[in-house]
C-alpha cells in the first residue's frame, strides 16, 4: 500500500554495442540508448519517488486525527509519537505544511503496512471499516432471531466475550423486539459486540 522501496534503476549499455543480434529466435535491437532515453527513466523514478513520500505524508497527517489510547496502540518510533504528539500546536497553515513534512519522513521508518492496515479498521471512510461495521450490524441480528445457538457461533469467534452478559443482552432485545419497543437493548448489544472486535483486532 504504502512502498518506499523497489525503486527501478536504468543502466547505460556499453558503448560499442550496436545492431540486431538473435538470442532464442528474438531478434533484439543493442543500439545504445539515448541520453534522452535515460532521462526519461530517471524522471519516471523521480516522479514515483514524489509520489511515495506524499503517501506518507497524507498517512501521518491521518494519524495526527487520532485519539491518544489508539495512537498508544499503534507500531510507531518514539520520535514519530513526539512529532504527533506536538502536531496540534502548529495551527498556522505554513507551520502545520512544514510539520506534516517532517511526520512524512519519520514515516520512512515506519511499518507502513501494518499502520494502514490498523487505520483502515477505524476510518469510517474506508471500505474495510464499512465491512467490519455491517459485518457486526449482522452479528446483532442474528444475536437477536436465534438467541442461544447463534451465541454459540459467536463465542467460537470471540472467546473473550462475557456469555452471560451478552445473553441477558441479547434476551432484553428479544423482549423489545416482541413487543415494538425502542431498540435500546439492541444497540447495547451492538454496542458489546464492537468493543470485543475492538479488543479482538487490537485496536482497544
Amino acid at each position: 500500500m504504502y512502498e518506499t522501496q523497489g525503486l527501478l534503476s536504468t543502466a547505460r549499455p556499453r558503448a560499442g554495442s550496436h545492431g540486431y543480434c538473435y538470442h532464442g529466435g528474438v531478434s533484439l535491437w543493442t543500439h545504445p540508448m539515448s541520453d534522452s532515453y535515460d532521462d526519461f527513466s530517471l524522471e519516471k523514478s523521480k516522479s514515483q519517488v514524489k509520489r511515495e513520500l506524499h503517501a506518507l505524508q497524507d498517512l501521518g497527517e491521518r494519524l495526527t486525527t487520532l485519539k491518544a489510547d489508539l495512537l498508544a496502540k499503534m507500531p510507531l518510533t518514539d520520535a514519530l509519537r513526539r512529532a504527533l504528539a506536538e502536531a496540534p500546536k502548529h495551527t498556522a497553515n505554513a507551520a502545520r505544511k512544514r510539520h506534516i513534512q517532517f511526520i512524512g519522513k519519520l514515516m520512512r521508518e515506519q511499518d507502513v503496512d501494518a499502520i494502514g492496515a490498523m487505520l483502515d479498521q477505524v476510518d469510517s471512510s474506508t471500505r474495510e471499516y464499512n465491512e467490519r461495521f455491517h459485518a457486526l450490524e449482522r452479528w446483532r441480528d442474528r444475536l437477536i432471531a436465534e438467541g442461544d445457538s447463534a451465541l454459540e457461533s459467536f463465542v467460537e469467534l470471540y472467546p473473550e466475550a462475557d456469555v452471560q452478559h451478552l445473553r441477558g443482552l441479547v434476551r432484553h432485545a428479544q423482549h423489545e423486539a416482541a413487543r415494538n419497543k425502542p431498540p435500546a437493548a439492541a444497540r447495547k448489544v451492538f454496542k458489546y459486540i464492537r468493543e470485543l472486535d475492538e479488543i479482538h483486532r487490537g485496536l482497544r
